[in-house]
């Protein structure tokens, strides 16, 4: 942490109305090294925030009652509270979500599903700026027009430039999990030799006629067009038969 701050000299609030999610998030920060506080819905947050001060707000947007969004903008209009970062858990499917989080004075997004050491990364990385954000930048106001809606963007301009990039980190992220997914994939199909269309196949002795016209065996076709090895046996058709040809003998 920045100037020998440590991770349990931070706290930080989570908003989460699901029990489940807020566990494993917990135990995330908890892990890292973070004092962990909690609250079940925004209003809830609220009620904690008019008393406590945490260094750092990781909230839900999907939340009923009051979304995300609107919590985030109740903490940003709020002249004691508009200081602590806000991160927003999201899919971030769209882009009017980024101008969403710019509209409500969002600080970073992390999205849903999340690997730990990026979320740790995340607020490391806030925590590092948390100076710089305190440090009075003056703040400016864009009114942008994006769907047929007007967004007044008042965030100063460090508050978006962070968002921005937490955004382009995301894309980052996503783009190397789908490139990892696309090599697993690739390897996969490099194992396989599709068979298609119509197979020759002899009634009596089961050969299989291959593509230069020859006759092969069963087991000599499929290890030539598929990636597998054929083991022995004996069904038991066959071990009977075999068994009562000894009985013969």
């Amino acid at each position: 942490m920045a100037e020998g701050v440590a991770a349990s000299e931070k706290t930080i609030l989570i908003v989460e109305d699901s029990p489940t999610q807020m566990k494993e998030l917990k135990r995330i920060l908890e892990t890292g090294g973070y004092n962990v506080k909690t609250a079940g819905n925004g209003n809830d947050a609220l009620s904690f925030l008019y008393n406590n001060r945490p260094d750092i707000i990781i909230t839900d947007i999907i939340m009923p009652e009051m979304d995300g969004y609107e919590l985030c903008r109740k903490i940003k209009s709020h002249d004691k509270l508009k200081g602590i970062p806000v991160i927003l858990l999201t899919v971030l499917s769209e882009p009017a979500d980024i101008l969403k989080g710019l509209s409500c004075g969002a600080d970073n997004f992390v999205t849903k599903p999340y690997h730990e050491e990026y979320l740790l990364s995340r607020i490391e990385y806030i925590t590092l700026n948390l100076e710089a954000r305190r440090s009075g930048i003056g703040e400016t106001g864009v009114e942008l027009v994006f769907s047929g809606r007007k967004m007044n963007i008042t965030s100063p301009k460090i508050q978006i430039l962070d968002l921005l990039i937490s955004a382009y980190d995301t894309v980052i992220q996503k783009n190397r999990e789908l490139e990892a997914a696309n090599r697993k994939l690739r390897e996969a199909n490099e194992k396989i030799k599709t068979l298609s269309g119509l197979l020759p196949i002899c009634s009596v002795c089961k050969k299989i006629r291959n593509d230069t016209g020859y006759w092969d065996s069963l087991e000599k076709f499929f290890a030539e067009h598929i990636d597998i090895s054929f083991s022995h046996g004996y069904c038991p058709d066959c071990a009977k038969k075999i068994l009562d040809e000894i009985k013969k003998r």
